[in-house]
């Protein structure tokens, strides 16, 4: 890697770490805690790549790049942030920054980041960030590995015109997704309209539908639930689309793909929606977020009901712990309720216990009796967790979230039982050293090398 790059963070650990890793891989760097410093490079001329923190004690990198842009059309950024919404990503992306990372970020992936931007000859000319009402109101909150790649395909999709499809389980936020999509591109003053399957009932549904919208975003609801006939209609109904046409998206908590090979789902209808599918992962697979999005709730409660309300440390275990059927919505409502039943500010463990317990969802694995065979426990867990639905069956997708809360905790105690080499976990586990690689990122595992005191 060859080129001078500039480094702006008000963290020394950060400014120290980048220095080092930059100039080893051949880099000359110049790294500063203040944002006035590096403007002033920039202007002079200094650096072929710039990598910045969002908030400076004297100002904000985000609202530094157009200045950036029009003195140096041709120097890439790269953000780095400890904001954890989708703002962020999305006027990192309005601003025409070259890459955007979230803190903590992974070290040789901003590496490599930072390799291919110093092999950019010339970026364009950065769009005016435009300012958003609120924006802070949007729970997309996540700092976790899948909620950041939704966040950087979301910016990068939003102003383009492909059809997109949002898939996710109920109470994910697929709506909201769709909204942020529409509401951060270049169709926000236009009509953002929901359709329900009765919308394109009669001589004139479709066609009222697509004056409604006109040439703002149009979104099928729940499209797996539409009868044939009604699929039929959006099929002719998007083959006439002409001029002014709206943006077209649609949500589904059901695999549309499954539904297609099984006749239930009409082919030309799921090829006209899925120019790009997005995933809303569900809580339980981005555990970490759990807590973040119940300080933003309680924050949300504060502020909208007056009340002051924190987590102990064993009621936040526990909300943690929890599996979350009903994803974000029950979480927020479970939040909202424990402010308004809670009798002190600090809500306890039993408090979450009591409004948890009438609700159907998988507790976390609790010890049996000593001796008791894992298998047992497991079998006495997942009874447990059919029980609770109350003779309903539970969402699907039931064997791949049972073996990942398995995996997790397997693989998580035996990289620190190996002190973090994973060439020894693989061999202790009996698996491929490429298949832990993948567990890892899949189940997003934060790996520490460390010496073993023994």
């Amino acid at each position: 890697m060859d080129g001078t790059v500039l480094v702006a963070d008000d963290d020394r650990t950060i400014r120290t770490v980048l220095t080092q890793a930059l100039t080893r891989a051949g880099c000359k760097v110049h790294a500063t805690s203040s944002l006035m410093t590096l403007m002033r490079w920039v202007e002079e001329g200094k650096g072929d790549l710039v990598i910045s923190d969002v908030i400076m004690p004297d100002g904000n990198g985000l609202e530094a790049l157009p200045r950036i842009g029009k003195m140096r059309p041709g120097l890439p950024v790269i953000v780095i942030s400890a904001q954890n919404t989708i703002m962020t990503a999305i006027q990192a992306a309005e601003a025409e920054a070259y890459d955007y990372l979230p803190k903590p970020f992974d070290l040789p992936d901003l590496m490599k980041r930072s390799a291919r931007a110093l092999d950019l000859k010339r970026r364009a000319p950065a769009r005016v960030v435009v300012p958003r009402e609120g924006g802070d109101d949007l729970p997309l909150v996540g700092r976790t590995a899948a909620m950041q790649a939704l966040y950087r395909l979301v910016a990068r999709v939003m102003n383009t015109d492909l059809a997109v499809l949002i898939t996710g389980e109920s109470g994910t936020g697929k709506s909201l997704i769709a909204r942020a999509i529409h509401d951060f591109s270049d169709r926000r003053t236009q009509p953002f309209v929901v359709a329900q399957a009765g919308d394109l009932q009669g001589m004139d549904g479709p066609s009222s539908l697509m004056a409604r919208a006109k040439g703002g975003s149009l979104v099928f609801d729940e499209v797996a639930d539409y009868d044939d006939d009604t699929q039929a209609r959006i099929v002719r109904m998007l083959d006439q689309m002409g001029d002014n046409a709206p943006r077209i998206m649609a949500t589904s908590q059901t695999d549309l793909s499954a539904r297609m090979e099984g006749g239930a789902f009409r082919q030309d209808l799921f090829y006209r929606l899925g120019g790009v599918t997005l995933h809303v992962p569900s809580l339980r697979e981005r555990v970490d977020d759990i807590p973040l999005l119940a300080d933003h709730f309680l924050a949300r409660g504060e502020r909208d009901m007056g009340s002051t309300r924190r987590l102990s440390n064993e009621a936040r275990d526990l909300v943690r712990a929890y599996s979350w059927p009903g994803n974000v919505r029950q979480l927020e409502n479970t939040l909202r309720r424990l402010m308004v039943t809670s009798a002190e500010v600090e809500i306890t463990k039993a408090e979450v216990e009591a409004v948890l317990g009438n609700q159907p969802a998988m507790e976390p694995l609790k010890g049996g009796g000593e001796g008791e065979k894992l298998s047992a426990s497991v079998a006495r867990h997942l009874k447990r967790y059919f029980d609770l639905h109350g003779g309903a069956l539970p969402p699907p997708g039931v064997y791949q979230r049972i073996l990942r809360e398995v995996e997790g905790p397997l693989i998580e105690i035996a990289l620190d039982a190996t002190a973090g080499n994973q060439a020894k976990c693989a061999d202790l586990l009996g698996i491929n050293r490429n298949t832990l690689r993948k567990k890892i990122t899949d189940l997003d595992i934060r790996v520490t090398r460390r010496r073993k005191l023994m």
